[in-house]
């Protein structure tokens, strides 16, 4: 695929506007003819909103004109996973069933980052029904990584990252269940966040496991993403770049990460963000959670997404759940016939190691695990089972998550730092920091 244009960032965007060297119609412009030559091969977009979104340029270009922007992200364009509702536009959740779908009110997620002046490109292709983790979309096209043909995005919000990857936007929404966000961060080589559980409305997102989903946001740095989710949680300030950041941070690291078998590149790149933690002068020290354990946690957590899939897909669609792949049906028909007792096991497994995280972070500051075990892998090679072996302990303990891509000389690799839940300004403080972390 060919070479991409440097990023959009925010930053950069907010000082090309103010100088008048470009204004937020013409960016939104050479955007959709952009995403509309990509869009070819990469199957990011499933909906392009080429009249909103200018609609919404116009009037961020008449408050760039008198220098009265709403905030820092005022003409920024962004892009939505499409399981986020927005009123006048389909919201599919990557299924042929939802094809007709037109939602009469807009997530809350969206209408923060619409008030404050973000500019909506479209919709973004997904796995099935938010229900696996390569964005192989049997109605929308297989969604390819940008950085290696052939290769999959990661999932479920693997047009999310496609599409921050590609730099056909600035910002992305995605969901993660097990780790839907930062999975796809991950493979593409982009920043990814989820925030505590609790403090994210999922008003106007379609489900999956509502024990288990939150919302999230992609983008290439580090403070773009902070801006972003200051925004979407309604937060008060926006966090700045902190030289002395990782000066006393306790990180910790769980013993059950080296269970898992990692790619080389992937624990070099973990072994290197450790080393690079104690240079900054971090505290490097064990943690304990011992009821995880990575592959049959994960497993539990994979059984309450499908039967917790199954009650919303039931109820929206009847008996035969029509509109949905042959493969889904059977996931969320073996979810369904779980038995009360399975119900209550996986339940039981989840709430027990939630449970745990306060005494997990009783000592530390935050925990350091590698993102996914592996990096992207082409489209017609089956998916690791273990994919989602570490991103999915953040969502079974309720916690902010923040992905970082790490340095590499193949496909992307990523770590990832859990915070405890609560402590997202922690996490964000973080991830400016991350913009300088390598240097």
């Amino acid at each position: 695929m060919r070479q991409n244009p440097p990023p959009l960032s925010a930053a950069a965007l907010q000082q090309a506007y103010a100088q008048g060297l470009t204004d937020p119609v013409s960016l939104t412009r050479a955007q959709l003819a952009r995403t509309e030559q990509r869009n070819l091969d990469l199957h990011a977009f499933v909906h392009v909103s080429a009249d909103l979104a200018l609609q919404q340029a116009h009037a961020s270009a008449m408050r760039w004109a008198k220098a009265a922007p709403l905030g820092p992200l005022d003409g920024v364009p962004m892009a939505l996973k499409d399981n986020i509702d927005v009123v006048g536009m389909p919201c599919t959740a990557g299924t042929a069933a939802f094809v007709q779908r037109m939602p009469e009110q807009s997530a809350t997620v969206y209408q923060r980052l619409c008030d404050a002046g973000a500019i909506l490109l479209g919709k973004l292709n997904m796995h099935e029904a938010a229900l696996g983790a390569t964005t192989d979309n049997p109605v929308y096209g297989r969604c390819m990584n940008p950085l290696r043909e052939g290769y999959t995005p990661g999932g479920s919000s693997g047009g999310s990252a496609a599409a921050v990857a590609d730099h056909l936007c600035t910002l992305a929404l995605g969901t993660d269940t097990m780790g839907s966000v930062r999975i796809p961060a991950a493979y593409c080589g982009v920043f990814g966040f989820i925030p505590t559980q609790a403090r994210m409305t999922m008003e106007g997102i379609v489900p999956l496991s509502p024990t288990l989903d939150v919302a999230g946001a992609l983008a290439s740095n580090g403070l773009d993403l902070a801006k972003a989710m200051r925004c979407i949680l309604d937060m008060s300030s926006w966090p700045e770049p902190q030289a002395v950041v990782w000066q006393g941070l306790r990180v910790g690291l769980l013993p059950q990460t080296t269970d898992v078998e990692m790619a080389p590149a992937v624990l070099a790149a973990w072994q290197a963000t450790q080393q690079r933690l104690l240079a900054l002068g971090a505290v490097s020290q064990p943690a304990s959670l011992p009821d995880w354990r990575p592959a049959s946690s994960r497993l539990q957590a994979l059984l309450m997404s499908e039967w917790e899939g199954a009650d919303y897909w039931l109820r929206a669609l009847g008996p035969e759940l029509p509109g949905l792949s042959a493969g889904l049906k059977k996931m969320l028909f073996y979810g369904a016939k779980l038995s009360p007792e399975k119900r209550l096991g996986s339940q039981a497994a989840i709430l027990g190691l939630r449970a745990q995280a306060s005494r997990l972070f009783a000592d530390i500051d935050v925990l350091l695990l590698p993102t996914t075990p592996q990096t992207s892998f082409a489209h017609t090679q089956p998916a690791p089972a273990s994919q989602a072996d570490f991103a999915c302990l953040a969502n079974i303990l309720g916690a902010p998550a923040l992905s970082f891509p790490c340095p590499t000389n193949g496909l992307p690799v990523s770590c990832q730092l859990l915070a405890a839940p609560g402590q997202d300004e922690r996490l964000l403080s973080l991830a400016c920091a991350l913009d300088t972390f390598w240097d």
